[in-house]
């Protein structure tokens, strides 16, 4: 199989797991923040475990998400 015919699928699986890593992710901000109220105390924490790797995924699969549309853009 050529790469064009399989970059699609590649494309599919990546956005699921994207999807699944950034929705696994813990909000901050609550809704006060939304509208101007101070919300800096509960913004800023220390990332440390599984939350951290789930972070260093959802960059990662962000980028190879963004690389394989260009790939497909331009082998397309």
């Amino acid at each position: 199989m050529e790469l064009s015919g399989l970059l699609p699928y590649v494309q599919i699986a990546l956005s699921v797991l994207l999807i699944v890593a950034i929705l696994l992710q813990r909000t901050g901000a609550s809704l006060g923040g939304a509208f101007g109220a101070d919300n800096f105390s509960t913004g800023f924490h220390t990332r440390r475990g599984f939350e951290k790797v789930l972070f260093n995924s959802t960059i990662v699969l962000g980028i190879l998400f963004a690389l394989s549309a260009l790939a497909h853009l331009f082998i397309g």
